[in-house]
């Protein structure tokens, strides 16, 4: 199947284009009256709130909307022809050969039961005709391309034998197995730890480069698409509501609900003190119940009752620049540059005495080493290597690495869901690492709770809230009788600042907001002392992320807990945290405050966790460190220093030292430690990952 034409106009322009699903009941509008234009090798960036319609436009130009979904509206016309006229068989060979999609999920897109190599190469086998031989040697190119290790190895595995990294560059390989002229990507790296992620983000830009690929970035990372994106356009509730380049959307917005979206995430300068972040008041609307006129109108500072919710309002050019468009009808009368009203200072909060100490903890599995059929001699996992730290009260230290580094079996060992294999911790002076939960007394389950990352798989979908959080309260023995234990229960409903009608709704009338505020009133049900927050705010919409962090700050101030914030996401961390504890396979690196850790010297790995994280700010200049390989896994880690094998500054020490020996903990200033052989010059001779620009 040949390419259609060479084509020198718009790669992809969509129209006015609306899109609907029906139920039984009604007509729901996903998408109204939307319009973008993509020219050839441009990559633009779609950003919005999820439920916003970013990710129906993508399927609704693959014409993938299943059953319910029909185009109601507007038209696609891609490479100058519309889509809506084109046959089946057309848009079939359009679909696998000349546009691409991948999607959030990789394991989605790769057929479990057939190896790597197979699936590639039926790509242009079926599009274009080729020999299998033809498409074999193209299926090694791409997957070098990818920066896949050993790509002979990687066409005769399975899909479950790769990382979650290498199974995403995988699909990125099998969508560039045909040279498509249009990429679609649904958050390719939501699922990513920071480092793959930017590693998988360069490699989207250089080989959007190298095939000359046009690029459809879905995304709600701001930063990410500030990465990697020439133009953005940013939806609300089914609509295009501003779109420019990123130079005019970033740092000249012109539409209140951009404005709130950048005020509500932790850029450079963000403090949970002085600037905190500013979440955006009340909810998304329904799809059948979006109100008249603005839709974003409810929400925002700017609102004018009998004009912005008089009419439909159409999008307009930005005076003085043409290709700048805002859905708002007072842009040109807002200052935009005014700092935000509603902002309030608090007092830094007074930490107290320690509460928690660990010493030299370890935890170390024992696995048999196939895994598959048991049986066989027995391999160990050290999950925790000689972890020591202290938290204080009404402290937030923050617990930094990417997945599989151990934090989370940390946090289980803590918690008394696994119990330590050596070593110390103590709270209030009492060792419990021996002592698993069904044997801790109600007191020490209660002072040491857990918000976890994904507040759907926490909640009963069979239980009203309000009787979730009393369930807690029971099992924590607090309130003599079922009518203080009610009372107490809405008295915590208004301190995570949910309405007290929430207790008789069941969980799947909650939104994933409203849910992780269930989640942190339980845990503070107790009184909690130690808080374990396990990514609490990862699965969140940006906008609720800010509202949600805030509300952790606030019960932790009144409650004087000591929060211990596990994460990989180091702009939040940046924002909340008084200390840092990074970690790497199961070892501390680095232990310091937030100053000390986000300022040289670094520890090599800290240094290129920093470079990773997108940030969404035009003035900031980064370093660019991408990692080469995966992380090891902890079955089998590397000889000596644990980072060793991804180290660019390894060569800067003698002989084979890091290769050898555990590096020894060093301390650099008081409060500060790392463990790495570097010496003393060559840390002085580190310089910041992050600049911030002169203004």
């Amino acid at each position: 199947m040949a390419k259609m034409q060479d084509y020198d106009g718009p790669i992809l322009e969509i129209e006015k284009l609306s899109i609907s699903f029906f139920t039984r009941l009604r007509e729901i509008p996903a998408v109204m009256e939307f319009s973008v234009q993509m020219q050839p090798g441009e990559a633009v960036g779609l950003v919005g709130e999820s439920g916003c319609g970013k990710s129906t436009v993508a399927l609704g130009v693959m014409r993938d909307l299943g059953k319910n979904g029909r185009i109601t509206g507007g038209t696609i016309r891609y490479k100058g022809r519309d889509m809506g006229e084109m046959s089946d068989d057309e848009l079939r060979r359009l679909r696998g050969n000349e546009i691409a999609m991948i999607y959030q999920e990789p394991m989605a897109s790769l057929n479990p039961a057939m190896k790597i190599g197979k699936q590639l190469v039926e790509v242009p086998m079926i599009h274009e005709g080729i020999s299998e031989k033809e498409a074999r040697a193209r299926a090694l190119e791409v997957v070098t391309d990818v920066r896949l290790p050993d790509p002979e190895r990687m066409l005769n595995s399975y899909p479950h034998q790769l990382s979650g990294g290498q199974q995403q560059r995988i699909v990125i390989a099998m969508a560039l197995m045909s040279k498509p002229s249009l990429l679609i990507l649904d958050e390719p790296t939501t699922a990513l730890d920071v480092t793959v992620e930017a590693a998988v983000v360069e490699l989207v830009k250089d080989l959007g480069k190298k095939y000359g690929t046009s690029m459809l970035f879905i995304s709600h990372n701001l930063g990410l698409v500030l990465e990697t994106c020439d133009r953005i356009c940013v939806m609300y509730s089914g609509e295009a509501v501003e779109r420019g380049s990123i130079g005019d959307v970033f740092d000249k917005m012109r539409h209140p609900y951009t404005q709130a979206l950048f005020r509500s995430i932790p850029l450079p300068g963000a403090d949970k003190t002085s600037r905190p972040l500013v979440a955006i008041p009340g909810n998304f609307p329904l799809p059948h119940e979006r109100p008249p006129g603005c839709n974003f109108g409810p929400r925002c500072d700017y609102f004018q009752p009998g004009r912005c919710d008089a009419q439909e309002i159409p999008m307009e050019t930005v005076p003085g620049d043409e290709h700048h468009g805002t859905r708002c009808i007072r842009f040109d009368e807002i200052d935009w540059d005014a700092p935000p009203a509603k902002v309030v200072t608090r007092e830094k909060a007074e930490v107290g005495d320690v509460v928690l100490k660990m010493d030299n903890l370890k935890k170390y599995y024992e696995v048999a080493a196939n895994a598959l059929f048991g049986g066989g001699e027995k391999r160990v996992v050290k999950a925790n290597e000689t972890l020591s730290f202290e938290a204080r009260e009404s402290e937030t230290l923050a617990i930094v690495g990417e997945s599989g580094c151990g934090k989370s079996t940390f946090a289980k060992v803590l918690m008394g869901l696994e119990t330590a294999t050596d070593g110390l911790i103590l709270m209030d002076d009492h060792s419990i690492e021996e002592i698993p939960i069904e044997h801790r007394d109600a007191k020490t389950v209660a002072d040491i709770q857990m918000v976890f990352q994904n507040p759907f798989d926490t909640l009963n979908p069979s239980m009203t809230v309000g009787r979730q959080i009393i369930r807690a309260l029971e099992m924590f023995k607090i309130g003599k009788n079922e009518a203080e234990r009610r009372q107490r229960m809405l008295e915590l409903l208004d301190l995570v600042k949910l309405p007290r009608a929430f207790a008789d709704r069941m969980p799947r009338q909650l939104s994933g907001g409203q849910k992780q505020r269930v989640g942190i009133a339980r845990a503070f049900a107790g009184g909690a002392r130690i808080v374990v927050a396990d990514e609490p705010v990862s699965a969140l919409d940006v906008s609720v992320q800010a509202a949600v962090t805030d509300l952790l700050m606030e019960i932790q101030r009144e409650e004087k807990t000591t929060l211990l914030f596990i994460s990989h996401d180091l702009s939040i961390v940046r924002y909340l945290s008084d200390r840092v504890m990074v970690m790497y396979l199961g070892h501390v690196v680095e232990l310091g405050t937030t100053d000390q850790v986000f300022s040289p010297p670094y520890h090599p790995y800290t240094e290129a966790l920093l470079s990773a994280v997108p940030i969404a700010d035009t003035s900031v200049e980064k370093e660019h460190i991408v990692l080469e390989g995966d992380i090891p896994s902890a079955m089998d880690p590397p000889p000596g220093c644990p980072f060793q094998t991804r180290c660019r500054w390894k060569k800067h020490v003698p002989g084979d030292l890091c290769e050898r020996e555990v590096p020894p903990v060093r301390h650099l200033e008081p409060g500060h430690q790392v463990k790495c052989h570097l010496s003393d010059e060559k840390f002085a001779e580190m310089t910041p990952v992050i600049k911030i620009a002169a203004e």
